[in-house]
């Protein structure tokens, strides 16, 4: 299986969610199946952290009830 090669043109936003900046080439994820654009990696790291962070409390609040 090859990875998908993420482009700022596909990205559903132009600005970051957390800076208001534009985009950035390298700083790109996947989430959803959407392409989703952050100004820095480090930006990008962010997202990824907190959404992991949100699936991992759902999962034991799943567990839990």
């Amino acid at each position: 299986m090859s990875a998908r090669i993420l482009r700022p043109e596909d990205a559903v936003n132009e600005n970051c969610p957390w800076s208001g900046k534009p985009i950035a080439d390298d700083s790109l994820t996947l989430y959803r199946g959407a392409v989703v654009g952050f100004c820095n990696p480090g930006c990008r790291d962010k997202f990824e952290k907190a959404v992991a962070d949100f699936d991992a409390a759902l999962s034991r609040q799943g567990n839990n009830g």
